[in-house]
């Protein structure tokens, strides 16, 4: 097998969500302009709000030199391109969906089901639920990162629902998993004249009686001129579940079943291949799951938000030592990120299954199969399996972010 057939440069595309950001403010319209030889161009009224890479159907990627699908170019050389592992383990399709996504405003309070209540979905309604799989996940940081993620301490929530405006709302006895279902399906089913009323009642509780939870404060404002003042989601969000900030670099692991909102900025996101998820909230009403489906399948596991982390380790599979590793706790994929700076070099040996990756920053050359392979931002490739690659950066620097299943 010669390089062209190992190394495939990708020819991705961006989604229009109304979350996204607009024209080149959005780096996943600017990663995707950046691709030599396309018809991609930014249009900065545009939303421009997840850029995809891989071989789903929904938003496929195609080789930037021929115009074929991934998709079909890996279900006809399966075992050459994914290895027998892969090939026996997920069938010819990428067992993971790295995406970059760009966010302006909140994403709908989701979360993705799992495989059993996936494969039932499917059965029942395909149109909707495109496939039978389970969707864990994880984001990593490209810019400052907020995002809603599990939930807060069973104690922290219980002292929220002290204050006068949401006394009426506690639970009468001690939080546990089972009181949380009956609290967030109380809140999702409560009128929109009652949301209102809370919400208003909370923007005048002071920062003192809020104590640490203050910044409900701050961002009750921001959801609001979003998706007005009597949505549902924004109680669930503020009240119950951990806020999160993350500098470039740190990451979000969120399993199935487990209940998020991305907030604002620029990700990458890698996922189990799927395109399954209830909604809840931070959407129109018309758009919205059906809530007791959404809350028997939910996680109310209370998390502190540190646990909510996934910390790099470093990789193995960079024998300069300058790769490191996210490993969410899942069998489908790892994620490799290699930073360099200006000259340095780094080995990936050889992986036993098919990745992806994106220039995030930088420029360089990747060295494969004998060949040098031009890397500059923006530029996304599929790399086949049991391919020994290395990374040179030139002019200041390089990052590349890989994908990968073995």
């Amino acid at each position: 097998m010669n390089m062209v057939d190992s190394v495939i440069q990708l020819k991705c595309n961006c989604n229009n969500y109304p979350w996204g950001k607009k024209g080149d403010k959005s780096a996943a319209a600017r990663y995707c302009a950046r691709t030599p030889g396309t018809d991609f161009k930014i249009d900065n009224d545009t939303e421009y709000a997840e850029m995809w890479m891989g071989d789903h159907p929904s938003t496929p990627s195609y080789a930037l030199s021929t115009g074929k699908p991934l998709e079909e170019i890996l279900k006809a050389n399966g075992e050459a391109l994914l290895g027998p592992t892969v090939l026996n383990k997920f069938g010819t399709n990428l067992p993971f969906l790295p995406k970059i996504l760009s966010m302006a405003k909140a994403l709908p309070l989701q979360l993705h089901p799992n495989k059993d209540l996936a494969t039932e979905l499917h059965k029942k309604d395909p149109s909707k639920f495109s496939d039978p799989n389970h969707k864990p996940e994880i984001a990593v940081a490209l810019s400052t990162f907020e995002a809603f993620a599990g939930f807060k301490d069973f104690k922290t929530i219980s002292s929220l629902f002290s204050l006068p405006p949401l006394r009426e709302y506690a639970p009468s006895h001690p939080l546990t998993e089972s009181s949380m279902k009956e609290l967030c399906t109380k809140l999702l089913q409560l009128p929109e004249n009652i949301v209102r009323s809370v919400q208003d009642s909370l923007a005048k509780v002071s920062r003192e009686e809020f104590g640490d939870q203050a910044f409900i404060l701050d961002l009750l404002p921001r959801i609001q001129d979003q998706y007005g003042p009597a949505d549902n989601g924004t109680l669930v969000a503020l009240l119950c579940m951990n806020f999160l900030v993350l500098q470039p670099g740190e990451a979000v692991y969120v399993p199935a079943d487990g209940i998020h909102a991305w907030f604002a900025g620029d990700i990458v996101e890698c996922m189990a291949r799927s395109d399954n998820v209830l909604n809840v909230g931070f959407c129109p009403a018309a758009d919205r799951d059906n809530i007791e489906l959404f809350t028997d399948t939910l996680t109310f596991h209370a998390h502190r938000k540190e646990e909510m982390l996934l910390k790099p380790v470093k990789s193995a599979k960079g024998r300069d030592g300058k790769t490191v590793e996210y490993r969410p706790e899942l069998s489908e994929f790892n994620m490799l990120v290699t930073k360099l700076g200006n000259g340095e070099k780094e080995e990936v040996p050889r992986i036993a299954g098919p990745s992806v990756m994106i220039v995030t920053e930088g420029q360089g050359k990747m060295r494969a199969e004998g060949k040098d392979v031009e890397l500059k931002e923006g530029w996304i490739f599929f790399v086949g399996q049991g391919v020994e690659t290395e990374y040179v950066a030139e002019h200041g620097g390089l990052q590349v972010y890989r994908a990968y299943a073995e």
